[in-house]
């Protein structure tokens, strides 16, 4: 059999008509796709953003207690190579530029085959010219990012004339011309990642204007979130008719992705793959636009960006449609994908649990609960009807732990994360971590918390999260502690996370 798991960055599961019936946004190709498989309801995030998720679906780890964004460790298993030992091609077309970061390496390099379109976000693709008048739309960015960011996104679009050359279509024609050329080669396993809907919000027409009559010359396409005091200016300054449009290009965005997904669908029809092809469509997080005064994926992990769309098709169980309830979580992914595959789950595997008996309609969620969350941080547990948000104590320590040094692209306000800075104590090395047989070193680092505050939900009651029930219902408050307590013991964590996240037996017992 083969596989294809279509991954799409920042997909927001209320933006689709499967999930959300008063969505505006056309998404007539997802909604067809649905028609065929198993949708999937409670499926949650793991360790955010982008690359600790990927390490998650690449190497079945969950790592927000352990450290930030970074390349895979010498002991990590990896998906494609387990894989490939079925007999299996492995391939990968994407334009997630973080993939060929120095911050971000060995995720592809396992990939038989890769196909890499270049330019996204703030990719060194393109020279930008240093004696262009910055457009309009550039300075508006500017405002509030750092200008060079969006100068290199500029340089890198400068050129394009249509829909073909922005990078949705780039990837999901990429995919179309890898399976023309090895579809009937024998089984594959081919990974299709799309780093739209990602932002930049810009899409060319007719995407541009299909929700709006504004133009990207009056507002700003590229709101900040990951600097605290650049997101609160923008907020205070922005207008409704801003944060209008940018919800129209982000819908834009997602009908233009949608409509190269079809492409890849018919080409699915054309070489008759259906009947012994699993597809996986899914994304890595969502992305709040404005919701609460923020942007992006940032803690608290609301709902609106951490409950996520996926949809399983498997030839020996249609779905049909049926919505699938039950709790899944990225990392399973891993695991899900080799069982699928033929192959056997490595002992290596830390985290992820196989989905294969709900795919196959005979069993049901591996999970009793879920945790998920940010690095540096606070901790979020979910059991699907509650969902509760722990917010950090103030004051205590923060380690990274990994086989090797490095400066992480990305771990919250401040940017660099201070990492080892004095007065912190130097690195010291040593077997921290039970589940792997090689010395890590335990460097201090020191990040900006987004809140203190804690928050308990409850989902089927409150679906938008709205009133916070952390002081009114102290029985829940209890039980959702000790759920997240049972899955930190059970899944593994740095000693002093328990302090640090109020998640000692004494604060348990005095909560």
């Amino acid at each position: 059999m083969n596989i294809i798991m279509v991954l799409v960055d920042s997909l927001n599961k209320d933006c689709l008509s499967i999930y959300n019936p008063e969505s505006v946004c056309r998404t007539p190709n997802i909604t067809r796709l649905s028609q065929r498989c198993q949708v999937y309801d409670d499926h949650f995030v793991g360790s955010l953003p982008c690359m600790p998720a990927r390490r998650e679906i690449l190497a079945g780890r969950k790592e927000f207690l352990w450290r930030p964004w970074g390349g895979l460790e010498v002991f990590d298993p990896r998906l494609p190579k387990e894989i490939a030992k079925t007999g299996m091609m492995t391939a990968m077309v994407t334009d997630h530029y973080h993939y060929w970061e120095e911050e971000a390496n060995g995720y592809m390099q396992g990939f038989q085959s890769l196909h890499m379109v270049r330019g996204h976000e703030v990719d060194g693709w393109k020279v930008p010219d240093p004696a262009q008048e910055d457009p309009q739309w550039v300075r508006n960015v500017a405002r509030y990012r750092a200008a060079e960011h969006i100068r290199q996104y500029a340089a890198n679009v400068k050129d394009f004339r249509g829909e073909e050359d922005y990078f949705a279509p780039r990837v999901l024609q990429g995919a179309c011309d890898w399976l023309d050329e090895n579809a009937q080669k024998g089984p594959f396993f081919l990974h299709v990642e799309c780093f739209d809907v990602h932002e930049p919000f810009d899409v060319p027409e007719p995407y541009a204007s299909m929700y709006t009559d504004g133009k990207k010359d009056d507002f700003n396409i590229w709101p900040p979130y990951q600097i605290y005091a650049d997101l609160e200016r923008f907020m205070d300054e922005t207008t409704p008719e801003e944060l209008d449009f940018l919800r129209a290009q982000y819908m834009g965005k997602v009908t233009m992705m949608d409509t190269w997904l079809g492409r890849l669908m018919a080409k699915m029809d054309q070489h008759g793959l259906w009947d012994d092809t699993m597809i996986v469509f899914t994304t890595d997080h969502g992305h709040d636009l404005g919701q609460r005064r923020a942007f992006g994926k940032q803690f608290p992990h609301y709902d609106s960006h951490a409950n996520i769309p996926m949809l399983i098709w498997h030839p020996k169980n249609p779905g049909n449609g049926a919505h699938v309830g039950g709790l899944t979580q990225t990392v399973d992914l891993f695991a899900t994908l080799i069982e699928a595959s033929g192959g056997a789950v490595p002992a290596a595997n830390r985290h992820s649990k196989s989905l294969m008996p709900m795919v196959l309609g005979t069993g049901g969620s591996p999970h009793e609960g879920l945790i998920y969350g940010t690095f540096g941080q606070g901790l979020c547990v979910t059991d699907g009807d509650w969902t509760l948000f722990r917010a950090p104590v103030e004051g205590k320590p923060l380690f990274t732990y990994a086989t090797g040094i490095f400066r992480p692209l990305i771990v919250d306000n401040p940017v660099d994360g201070r990492v080892g800075k004095p007065p912190e104590p130097p690195a010291e090395q040593g077997y921290f971590d039970a589940s792997v047989d090689l010395p890590l070193w335990k460097t201090p680092i020191a990040i900006d918390p987004r809140t203190y505050e804690c928050f308990l939900y409850d989902r089927r009651g409150d679906p938008g999260q709205e009133r916070n029930l952390w002081d009114a219902d102290p029985a829940q408050r209890q039980r959702m502690l000790t759920l997240a307590r049972k899955l930190m013991d059970a899944e593994g964590y740095p000693p002093e996370q328990l302090e640090r996240l109020g998640m000692t037996d004494a604060a348990l017992a005095a909560a």
